[in-house]
Formats: C-alpha cells, structure tokens, sequence
C-alpha cells in the first residue's frame, strides 16, 4: 500500500514492534506511515485509531487468531475473546468507516482471514468459525453497498513465510516429537508450488484489491495458497 502511494496508518499493541514496522515501510517505501498503538478489540482502542484517520478510504482488518488448542478446553471467555479478534472488532470497524466510503463515491475494505475457512484444521477451531462468520457476515452487506463503489472482499492465506508461521512449526515440532526444520520440509512438500508463499506477493495482491482497477470485484473470498486447497470452487 505504502508503496503505491498510499497515506499508511498501521495498528498494533507492541508499541516497540510498530515503531519498528512503521519505519522500515516508511524507508522502503519513501511514504508516510503513522503507527498507533491501541488494542481494537476495545471501543476505546477503535476510537484512538479512527482518532488518527476518521474517514479511511481503505479498511484492512487483519488479527491474529487464537492459539491452537482442543476445542474440549475451550470455554465460554475463550470463545467470546476469539470471535470478538476474529469477527466482531472487524464488523464494528467496518460499521464505522463503511458510511463515509458510500458517500465519497469510493472505498476497499479487505478481510484478512485463513485458508482455515475452506480447510478447517483441528485445532485452530475457533480460528476457523469466526473467520468463517466474518466472510458469511460481509458477504451480504458488500453487495449493498457495491453500486456506490464500495467493495469488501476477503483474503485467505495458505502458509507464508512469515515469524508467525515459523513459530507455528516450532510448535509443530515438540508436539510431534520432530524438528521445526523438519516440519518446514513436510509443509512445503504438501503444496503444489513446493513452497511457501512470500509477504510481499501477499501485499501486492491487497494492494490490487484496494485499488481503481478492482471496482468490479467484491464479495469475494480469493485464495493465496500455491494450490494447496484442492477444490475446483
């Protein structure tokens, strides 16, 4: 986004990490990018955010999802915690933005969910189930607002080659008796492109979407998975 010109507000809760992130993409990308630190899982922490761009052209929610876990131990604060990161903040932020963009005449709005909508993992359960009613819960308001040049539309994420994922496979690795070395070999053998995606051809796709020349794509759930899904629909 940053560098396609775009005027960046990026959203984090590690203050440090983000003053980090905010200038490496400011220095790649010669644009101006404003970190604020707030937890928008909170009325408080969306309010500080939009306080720092009240009328985004672009909305890209993007969070973390719960950590893998048996769905036997979750309870009811667990399930609350996940679909509230994975489901609600993303709905009220958009509630909050979606207006504007209608009245302008313009507006991107892009879901980061998983690949875990089309192939559930045991595990990542919760993940899976709110990411999923997201996509169910846009699905009908991006058609209502697509005549004013508003689109929303959802990415869904196979494995990249991010620290996220390699912690993944740390994980992998104690619970299976292996090595995270071991585990990358096996994951990347299961992909059709025989490796991991890169964040930078993940961006660029976002960036694709939240531009003129996707007007007339939206309500969409677009796979970026080197084919690993193998489902023709």
């Amino acid at each position: 986004m940053a560098q396609a010109g775009v005027e960046t507000i990026i959203n984090g809760r590690d203050e440090a990490l983000l003053e980090q992130t905010a200038r490496h993409i400011s220095e790649r990308a010669g644009a101006k990018v404003t970190p604020v630190v707030a937890d928008i899982a909170t009325p408080e922490g969306q309010r500080t955010l939009l306080a720092a761009c009240p009328e985004p052209d672009i909305l890209i929610n993007n969070n973390g999802g719960p950590p893998f876990r048996d769905f036997r131990e979750l309870d009811r604060n667990a399930m609350m915690d996940g679909l509230t990161m994975n489901m609600i903040a993303a709905i009220e932020l958009i509630q909050k933005v979606i207006d504007p963009m209608a009245a302008r005449g313009f507006g991107r709005i892009v879901n980061i969910t998983s690949i875990s909508v089309r192939m559930p993992v045991a595990g990542l359960d919760l993940s899976s189930g709110a990411r999923a009613g997201l996509t169910a819960f846009v699905g009908g308001v991006a058609r209502s607002v697509a005549g004013r040049n508003v689109t929303i539309n959802n990415l869904l994420p196979g494995y990249f080659d991010t620290d996220r994922m390699r912690s993944g496979f740390a994980a992998d690795a104690t619970r299976l008796g292996s090595t995270p070395d071991e585990v990358s070999v096996q994951r990347s053998a299961m992909i059709p492109a025989k490796r991991f995606g890169t964040p930078d051809e993940f961006g660029q796709t976002c960036a694709f979407l939240c531009s003129q020349h996707a007007g007339y794509i939206t309500g969409q759930s677009l796979l970026l998975d080197g084919g690993l899904y193998r489902g023709t629909f």
